[in-house]
């Protein structure tokens, strides 16, 4: 199907995962959060009002966090883990190794505000590598939603998975992509445009890019095949396998550093399985600078225009 590439309001993810959390912990007592000290920026304030007892806030002691969270998970409960992905992911890392995947505890690890959304406050804020870290661990789904919609659908699934999962959430608006009450399927790419002449795949906010550069290529007569890999891990092997086979060629686009994340793991099924010509947009192996996410994605060339550029460039390489 061809999604629609101009949507009349950008929405932040953050709220329809707070507004789904907070139905389905009306519904399911044992749903606890999680936080540290990010009850503002997990959007977890109606949360906190309307259940104060299954509020932990461990304060800024990320590591403890995941520590409480496989606790609670051993006690029966169901606990979202949530806060600053960089912190998240890269301070607490040996405890969602051990604590959550090795043991395979029911935690699911929301990671808000990724990639570059927390721009202007630098590179020690940039959430970059968490792609890289967390999909090489075993029994941990990695997810990236590319709206509202599909980020609701993704915490509905969550809630109704018996494992660990990470969540990467931006705080940064996007359109609506995907049609109301669309189903998460854990590992299922998802197809928002046909085209034959070369695929594009993205996930998270680069998902609505990519779709605006699929229409700036077909103004110019190339037809773009569109896939959302919303699941970095399982990753959908046969949705790249066949788009390698039938468009030749692939270009992916992140919110993360070209060394590990969704382009690598793109090219790990094409070299295995397919072999075509690929371009992998994102953070080319540097520490992002100071600066708007919007700012940043465009500076590192993921601006629409820029993606379909290094489209057309790649096609001369089929």
């Amino acid at each position: 199907m061809n999604a629609p590439l101009h949507a009349p309001k950008l929405y932040d993810c953050r709220d329809a995962f707070a507004a789904t959390l907070e139905r389905l912990a009306a519904e399911n007592d044992r749903i606890v959060a999680v936080c540290n000290d990010s009850v503002g920026s997990s959007k977890l304030g109606g949360f906190k009002a309307k259940f104060p007892d299954r509020l932990v806030n461990v304060g800024i002691a990320e590591q403890n966090m995941v520590g409480v969270g496989a606790g609670l998970a051993n006690g029966g409960r169901l606990p979202f883990v949530c806060g600053a992905a960089m912190f998240l992911t890269g301070r607490s890392l040996e405890q969602i190794k051990a604590d959550i995947s090795y043991s395979n505890a029911n935690v699911k690890l929301v990671g808000i505000s990724s990639g570059m959304a927390y721009g202007e406050l630098g590179p020690t804020h940039h959430s970059i590598e968490d792609f890289a870290w967390t999909r090489v661990l075993p029994n941990l789904p990695v997810i990236a939603p590319c709206d509202r919609i599909e980020t609701a659908a993704a915490i509905e699934w969550a809630a109704t998975y018996d494992g660990p999962c990470f969540l990467r959430l931006s705080r940064v608006g996007v359109p609506d992509l995907l049609p109301e009450g669309h189903k998460f399927v854990l590992g299922r790419a998802n197809l928002l445009r046909e085209g034959s002449d070369l695929t594009l795949i993205a996930n998270g906010t680069l998902t609505h890019r990519i779709l605006k550069a699929a229409e700036i290529l077909a103004s110019r007569g190339i037809q773009a095949r569109v896939l959302n890999l919303a699941t970095v891990r399982p990753i959908d092997e046969e949705a790249i396998i066949k788009a390698a086979n039938e468009t030749g060629a692939i270009v992916t686009a992140e919110e993360h550093s070209t060394f590990g994340g969704l382009g690598s793991a793109v090219a790990e099924v094409v070299v295995d399985n397919a072999p075509v010509p690929m371009k992998r947009l994102g953070v080319p192996g540097i520490y992002a600078p100071t600066g708007s996410a919007e700012f940043l994605l465009d500076e590192f060339g993921m601006a629409p225009a820029a993606i379909a550029h290094a489209a057309t460039a790649l096609l001369t390489r089929k």
